[in-house]
């Protein structure tokens, strides 16, 4: 049975960080590409970050570029999202989701493992 867990969210101020956590357990960790991605009250889910399976490519939303980074340990099954310079505008509930292959600069259509969320607040 597969299981995706994100931790790691909670309010902070505009200005601040957060490091979203995400650990996979019940597949083979490196078979996937991950990625995070953040639905906002009223709004559709979006892309925030993906990263192949061994770490070395990475792919950001233009929104996030230059203040989140994406990066993965295999050795712990784990996902991390470090972001900096928050904004309110980056409030949302982020999700980590698992998927085969590599889309490069493109957002995987339908990723086959997604967790339950963890909620980021950012305040003004």
């Amino acid at each position: 049975q597969v299981q995706v867990v994100e931790s790691g969210g909670g309010l902070v101020q505009a200005g601040g960080s957060l490091r979203l956590s995400c650990t996979a357990s019940g597949l083979t960790f490196d078979d996937y590409a991950m990625g995070w991605f953040r639905q906002a009250p009223g709004k559709e889910r979006e892309g925030v970050s993906t990263i192949n399976w061994s770490g070395g490519s990475t792919y950001y939303a233009d929104s996030v570029k230059g203040r989140f980074t994406i990066s993965r340990d295999n050795a712990k099954n784990t996902l991390y999202l470090q972001m900096n310079s928050l904004k309110p505008e980056d409030t949302a509930m982020y999700y980590c989701a698992a998927w085969v292959g590599w889309y490069g600069g493109r957002w995987p259509p339908h990723p086959k493992y997604w967790g339950q969320g963890t909620q980021v607040a950012v305040s003004s």
